[in-house]
């Protein structure tokens, strides 16, 4: 199959990239990475919901590459807490990142302020879910847009030692494991970003086909 499209993966995560590439690899599509047009800065993320930012993202590349581009922005959200991280996921405990923090150690601070927030929050008031929002723009404007969670629970004490973030945290109640103790085909089988990333390239085929 030739592709006739070019899609631009606005992020840096080579992760991320390879997931895409596999879920629309029989679609006529060449999926780029950001690094493939040089340095660009990265937009300023202002918005106050996951669809908000992925919107942005998607029409600010689409701008500078000039190419159709998909964004996505995900986290997680907490009943008890008001929705909180929500679009602050990534970022919950900055104030005490340690300097030059890798991942690992923003994520442990992320987890610890998570904990003590929900500390005196009772089992079953413990509910949340990941949240991701996937966005397709062209320089004309937003062209496709999906969202897609996955439900659950967080527990009190970190379990599994897979995946990042929050997933030693969020329990599959259903499965009855973490995120963290699922293998990769298991986890992209039931995350919010893999079930988001199935019906996006079912539409995607739409869209292309019309």
């Amino acid at each position: 199959m030739t592709p006739t499209r070019s899609i631009v993966l606005a992020s840096g995560n080579p992760g991320k990239l390879r997931e895409i590439r596999q879920a629309l690899g029989d679609l006529p599509v060449r999926v780029l990475g950001l690094e493939e047009f040089g340095r660009i800065e990265p937009p300023e993320e202002r918005g106050e919901t996951f669809a908000e930012n992925a919107r942005q993202k998607a029409l600010y590349y689409a701008a500078a590459t000039g190419q159709w581009c998909l964004a996505d922005d995900s986290g997680l959200a907490v009943d008890a807490l008001g929705g909180a991280p929500g679009v602050r996921s990534a970022r919950y405990a900055e104030e005490s990142f340690p300097p030059g923090a890798d991942r690992k150690a923003r994520d442990a601070a992320n987890n610890a302020r998570l904990l003590a927030e929900l500390a005196d929050v009772p089992d079953d008031r413990r509910t949340a879910r990941f949240v991701c929002h996937l966005a397709l723009a062209g320089t004309e404007g937003i062209l496709l847009e999906v969202d897609d969670t996955v439900e659950g629970v967080i527990i009190r004490h970190p379990r599994g030692e897979n995946g990042f973030g929050y997933d030693p945290l969020f329990l599959v109640p259903d499965l009855g494991r973490t995120i963290a103790e699922l293998p990769a085909g298991e986890k992209n089988r039931i995350s919010h970003r893999g079930k988001a990333v199935r019906h996006f390239a079912a539409l995607l085929r739409s869209l292309l086909a019309s």
